[in-house]
């Protein structure tokens, strides 16, 4: 079972503004720079009727919804935990096991407790939302499948407030006809190759050799889409003990593509990040930059380290080094937020067995 809040940090402040409801409401990532600088970061469905999307620059959703008395409010992240983390208690309660995949996502195994019957599962479901509903007044979408994969994309086809149930016998006739871009991490430009190779339907991906699509997107992306195309699946729902990754990103005083004037707050993200790594015993094996520039396309470059490594001069001396490659790869590109990241996780354990490197 995938479980997937609504619209949720806009249906959060809708429920605490009840006099909002009724009226587009976009939530907003203000960079304090003016008054409307910035991006949207959600809105609720009557926006997204005018166009409004997250990612958009805010005075493009106002121009938008001009004519709509619009409300836009800034985001509230730790109000959002607060209501997610309830909220995850409803579903982790259903569940045989339960993995959470974001602040407003999650999946649960439900098969012993449905004794693997899909009309059982519809109850359990159907009990999920009447508990979120009654106890937080959040609405969700939930998809019902034999595994993550389709239950993911059941979810989707339904929103808002929906219940899809796919079972075994209906997977290839349900995913079909459905473009290749519902298939989850499938993005923009593997979309466009795919389409390249006349394949645009899921029907059409599930008919291409494994050894073409190894060919074209190399072993991991080009299995999994073999794997996608035929609706299998077979990774666990698993609880996810620690993170896969850890960043920070920031806007800049003014958009710039001098060194200098970028560094310093590139190392203050590389250090509140470095001190949230050791607070949790971790070490990370790849570091990367993210730019966004004043067009707010989106860019990054990473690099693998010698060693998995929590020590902050060794991590900031590679994302200086990221940053100035960037900007030598890129002699027009000027900056307006810049990220970073460390990712590849683990925690030390001393000894390490040659086979934790290799890739089954």
């Amino acid at each position: 079972m995938h479980v997937d809040l609504d619209y949720f940090y806009a249906q959060c402040e809708e429920n605490r503004k009840p006099d909002i409801r009724g009226k587009p409401v976009v939530v907003c990532v203000y960079s304090g720079r003016t008054e409307e600088s910035g991006v949207v970061s959600t809105s609720n469905y009557l926006a997204r009727k005018y166009g409004v999307k997250a990612g958009i620059p805010i005075a493009r959703a106002k121009k938008l919804l001009e004519s709509a008395s619009p409300v836009l409010l800034p985001m509230d992240h730790s109000y959002y935990e607060q209501v997610s983390e309830r909220i995850m208690e409803i579903v982790r309660g259903q569940g045989d096991a339960f993995e959470k995949v974001g602040i407003d996502e999650a999946y649960i195994e439900i098969s012993t407790r449905a004794n693997s019957k899909f009309d059982q599962a519809e109850d359990i479901a159907i009990e999920v939302k009447r508990q979120i509903l009654t106890e937080e007044q959040i609405t969700c979408t939930i998809g019902i499948a034999p595994n993550k994969l389709v239950a993911k994309i059941a979810s989707d086809e339904r929103k808002p407030d929906g219940l899809m149930i796919v079972r075994p016998e209906e997977v290839n006739s349900f995913l079909g006809q459905l473009p290749v871009s519902r298939i989850p991490g499938v993005g923009k430009k593997v979309e466009d190759k795919l389409n390249q190779m006349h394949v645009q339907t899921i029907a059409e991906l599930s008919a291409v050799s494994p050894a073409i699509l190894v060919e074209n997107f190399g072993t991991s992306l080009g299995s999994y889409l073999f794997r996608a195309g035929r609706g299998k699946d077979d990774e666990p729902v698993k609880e996810r003990e620690q993170p896969t990754q850890l960043s920070r990103i920031a806007t800049l005083k003014r958009n710039t593509r001098d060194l200098p004037e970028i560094l310093p707050l590139l190392n203050d993200l590389a250090s509140g990040v470095t001190i949230k790594l050791n607070k949790k015993g971790m070490t990370c094996g790849s570091v990367a930059i993210i730019a966004i520039l004043n067009d707010l396309s989106i860019h990054t470059k990473s690099k693998t380290l010698d060693q998995p490594t929590a020590d902050e001069k060794t991590i900031v001396k590679a994302t200086h080094d990221l940053m100035k490659e960037f900007l030598d790869s890129m002699p027009a590109a000027m900056v307006r937020r810049i990220g970073f990241k460390v990712s590849t996780l683990s925690k030390p354990t001393g000894q390490t067995d040659i086979s934790s490197f290799l890739k089954v």
